[in-house]
C-alpha cells in the first residue's frame, strides 16, 4: 500500500472542443502517439511535439524509458500542456507519469486524435506523392 505521499496525482482529462480553445490560445500539444501514428497525421497546432511514450517493437508496444527525461528537455514543469494520442488512454497514462514527475499545468485530451477528427478539426498530413 502506498503512503499518502506517494499517491497519484489526478489528472483531468478534457473534451476536444475544450483542448482545441486550450491549443489555440496558449497551451502545447504533446503528441505521445508513435513517431509512424504521427506522421500519418496529427492535430493542427502551432505549438506541437511529438514524444511517444510507447514504441513498436516486434514484440510488441514497449514503454519509452526515456519519456520524461524526453519531455524534461523539452518542456518546463510550468509549461501548459494538454496531452493526446490515438483514443486518450496512452495520453492519460503519460499525463499521470508527467503530473507525477511534477509537471503542474497537464490536460489529457479524451476521445485522442481520433476524437478530434471525428469533430473534424484541422489536421496535418503529409502530403500525397504524385
Amino acid at each position: 500500500m502506498a503512503s499518502s505521499g506517494e499517491a497519484e496525482l489526478e489528472v483531468s482529462t478534457i473534451d476536444v472542443q475544450t483542448a482545441k480553445a486550450l491549443i489555440n490560445s496558449d497551451h502545447l500539444y504533446l503528441d505521445v502517439r508513435t513517431v509512424e501514428e504521427f506522421k500519418k497525421g496529427h492535430v493542427e497546432s502551432p505549438k506541437i511535439l511529438n514524444i511517444p511514450y510507447m514504441f513498436n517493437t516486434p514484440q510488441g508496444r514497449v514503454k519509452n524509458s526515456e519519456f520524461l527525461k524526453e519531455v524534461s528537455s523539452a518542456c518546463n514543469k510550468d509549461d501548459k500542456l494538454v496531452v493526446g494520442c490515438e483514443r486518450g488512454i496512452r495520453s492519460l497514462s503519460a499525463a499521470t507519469d508527467m503530473k507525477n514527475a511534477g509537471f503542474k499545468n497537464v490536460n489529457n485530451m479524451g476521445g485522442g486524435y481520433l476524437a478530434w477528427v471525428k469533430h473534424g478539426f484541422l489536421t496535418q498530413k503529409p502530403k500525397e506523392e504524385l
